[in-house]
């Protein structure tokens, strides 16, 4: 039995419930697979800051280092300060957020199937601001590695789907063009050593204009840390909203998932949240484990928490009212894993 050690933030706002559900879930694939989750709870986040003044502390830092992937529920205000930090410390340089439907959730085209892969470390989120008398400056890096390795994460996610073998750049060279031309520069290059996949670009702009009117003819977007984050969110609510979409940041040796949310303080308590963005993360971190350490057993686990949640939102008798039903956060997810261990 493969044995993984998984720390696990819970969050804050309604991050605590999405994290008991997607408990549920993990309880589940070990009941029906042969692997063994070594689950350990930390803390970070506002919770955390407003108890002992860091929201980020050593000890849950330690923690962390030492699993062999994370699991985050949605972090307040205090967000920059973990998550940021944690993809800059591990060097998880690959944010992937997948986009696609699962009926019958409302969306806005049957077939829409897309991944976003986004560079994590750098960029406008770097944070290097400050400010000049009443002037304000914002610095943003981009750098050749890091728009190469990003590229080539891309280029090998696009060839290992089943899906249209395309990858679509993003980014506003025509503006830009020291910043956004050097990433376009860099994705041009890197695509040469793919010729199995079609390459093509599209300005920022343009590209949020066409996933309205086309979100089906597209496969991987690679884009850079500011233009992915505000893209995959547009592209979320094609598919039903936030809730719908999980994410993974993921460096060489490293990974994080997490929804890709934020903490809806408003609905906290309630066991009205959608499981779903957390349960399929953790999908994907199954998914991960699988593929870096040759895992068949996370693998079908993986496939397992797909099939289930796809079935209960096909059934649509325990769901939570989003979707029409009566369930409450939690009940949706027993359901989803019920339907793991009677597959």
């Amino acid at each position: 039995m493969s044995k993984y050690k998984i720390s696990l933030i819970p969050g804050d706002g309604i991050g605590p419930e999405l994290s008991e559900a997607t408990l549920e879930i993990l309880n589940a694939v070990q009941q029906k697979f042969d692997i063994n989750l070594d689950i350990i709870q930390v803390e970070a986040g506002d919770s955390t800051f407003e108890k002992t003044g860091e929201a980020l502390p050593e000890k849950t830092i330690e923690v962390i280092r030492n699993s062999h992937a994370c699991m985050k529920g949605p972090v307040g205000e205090t967000a920059a300060d973990v998550i940021v930090r944690l993809r800059i410390m591990f060097d998880l340089y690959a944010n992937i957020r997948p986009i696609k439907t699962y009926p019958p959730v409302p969306s806005l085209k049957p077939d829409i199937d897309m991944i976003f892969v986004r560079e994590n470390t750098e960029d406008v989120y770097r944070g290097i601001e400050f400010e000049m008398e009443d002037t304000a400056i914002c610095l943003r890096v981009i750098t050749k590695k890091n728009s190469e390795r990003i590229a080539k994460k891309a280029f090998e996610t696009a060839r290992r789907r089943n899906g249209k073998k395309r990858v679509t750049a993003i980014h506003k060279a025509n503006v830009m063009k020291k910043t956004c031309g050097l990433f376009a520069r860099t994705c041009r290059e890197v695509a040469k050593q793919y010729p199995d996949i079609t390459f093509d670009e599209l300005y920022v702009d343009a590209a949020s204009m066409r996933l309205i009117k086309e979100p089906e003819t597209f496969d991987v977007f690679v884009t850079p840390n500011m233009f992915g984050d505000i893209l995959s969110d547009e592209a979320a609510q094609l598919i039903g909203g936030l809730g719908m979409a999980p994410g993974a940041n993921i460096g060489d040796d490293f990974a994080l998932f997490e929804p890709i949310h934020g903490s809806a303080p408003n609905r906290a308590g309630r066991q009205t949240a959608n499981p779903i963005s957390m349960i399929l993360s953790a999908k994907m971190m199954l998914d991960w484990l699988g593929e870096k350490y040759g895992d068949k057993e996370c693998l079908k686990a993986a496939q397992a928490i797909e099939d289930a949640v796809a079935t209960t939102l096909r059934k649509g008798k325990d769901v939570i009212p989003d979707f029409g039903g009566k369930a409450k956060t939690i009940e949706m997810a027993q359901a989803m894993a019920k339907e793991i261990v009677n597959s």
